[in-house]
């Protein structure tokens, strides 16, 4: 069957999103890239990938905090490129705070853009998918997805929900040659995780690199960041027919986190 391969990367302008589309479109995978920036910044970014790669994406700006602006993201794509085969729930926001102190319009907005969204980007992918009889969903937990930490209730609600989303869509959609899988990274070197690095160097007085590596010891055995290209190998591994009985799992990308 000659499958059309488009990949809907959400929040991938920069971190893991940006390197996961990288990886995909130097593998000759037609992507569309989705970020908050304006839409000359994503023409930019678009030159970039159409030099480096031989195809230029679509870019789309769009709020994942609203459902609305979801709705109006996958008709784009679907009316400018057609419907996504391949979709990577990968946008996310993070806030620390101790639950009695987390502001909850904080906490919705955790919840809307780190599982919410992932929903209703599936929601609106699924139906041509399941008329292609092929696809893929991608989802971007966390290793918080799998265990907790303190001062993160938001954050791993959202990503233990969104494991928990990922199986039952496995369940649903097994038998239509669609398969759904979550990547749970421990540390990687994303804007994501500054505020945590600077708030580390300020409680122990250490520079912002010791930081870097006071969290990552403190957490896990292996002794660096995961790479972010790492990430884009195995969404990539997960988008090929080698992986079509994978389905419904969380795979750890940690080095050795959950293992303790």
């Amino acid at each position: 069957m000659n499958i059309r391969k488009l990949a809907l990367v959400t929040g991938s302008t920069s971190g893991i999103g940006l390197e996961v589309a990288r990886v995909l479109a130097a593998n000759g995978l037609e992507v569309v890239l989705h970020g908050l920036e304006p839409d000359a910044t994503g023409a930019q970014l678009a030159d970039e990938f159409e030099q480096a790669y031989g195809r230029r994406p679509l870019y789309c700006q769009a709020d994942l905090s609203q459902p609305q602006e979801i709705d109006r993201l996958m008709q784009t794509v679907t009316e400018q490129v057609g419907s996504p085969t391949i979709l990577v729930n990968n946008a996310g926001i993070q806030h620390t705070a101790p639950a009695e102190q987390f502001p909850p319009a904080m906490w919705d907005k955790v919840i809307a853009i780190n599982l919410s969204a992932a929903f209703h980007t599936s929601r609106l992918a699924l139906p041509g998918m399941q008329a292609q009889g092929w696809g893929r969903i991608i989802n971007i937990s966390s290793v918080h997805g799998l265990v907790a930490s303190v001062n993160k209730s938001a954050y791993c609600a959202a990503k233990h929900g969104l494991v928990g989303f990922t199986r039952v869509m496995a369940l649903e959609n097994a038998a239509r040659g669609i398969t759904a899988n979550c990547i749970c990274p421990g540390w990687v070197d994303t804007p994501l995780l500054v505020e945590q690095f600077k708030a580390y160097a300020q409680e122990h007085d250490t520079s912002f690199e010791a930081a870097k590596q006071g969290l990552i010891s403190a957490k896990t055995p292996y002794p660096d960041f995961v790479a972010p290209s790492e990430i884009g190998a195995m969404t990539l591994f997960l988008c090929s027919d080698a992986a079509r009985a994978i389905n419904g799992t969380a795979l750890p990308i940690d080095g050795g986190w959950t293992a303790q």
